[in-house]
């Protein structure tokens, strides 16, 4: 599925909107330049959790755990990961296979660790179609 949003208020509502629709045990991946809008898809996401703490991307931390909303939020992110094995040391699979949600940043990076039932987005900008303009594709594995 293929989604267009042309400004950061259209990021953040799609990611309020799936966070709505989230489902206990589900893992979410994350992917695109820097600057491209993971941290606002990721704000809205928790949101639509009914999550209201101050969401940060968790660089230095690899995982940030929020337990406010309707269902334990997980969000990681593995851009500093050099290599996955190093995702043991964090717990990883009990995040994982737990009945929160885990939203990865950068998931591409440690593909071969996770689940094979995963829902993978991807954000990407357009220049030539506006300053904000996404295209935000969105897959189920």
């Amino acid at each position: 599925m293929i989604k267009e949003t042309y400004s950061e208020k259209e990021t953040f509502a799609l990611g309020e909107k799936m966070g709505e629709k989230a489902k206990s045990g589900e893992v979410y991946t994350l992917d695109g330049d820097l600057g491209v809008g993971k941290t606002i898809f990721t704000k809205g996401f928790a949101k639509g959790l009914g999550i209201t703490e101050n969401i940060n991307s968790p660089t230095f931390t690899i995982v940030q755990e929020y337990e406010e909303g309707r269902l334990p939020f997980y969000h990681f992110d593995v851009y500093r990961i050099a290599d996955p094995d190093e995702m043991d040391e964090i717990g990883f699979e009990e995040y994982v296979y737990s009945k929160g949600i885990c939203l990865i940043e950068w998931g591409h990076l440690i593909e071969e660790i996770l689940p094979k039932n995963h829902i993978k987005i991807k954000i990407e900008k357009d220049v030539t179609k506006g300053f904000d303009y996404r295209r935000i594709e969105i897959c189920e594995y």
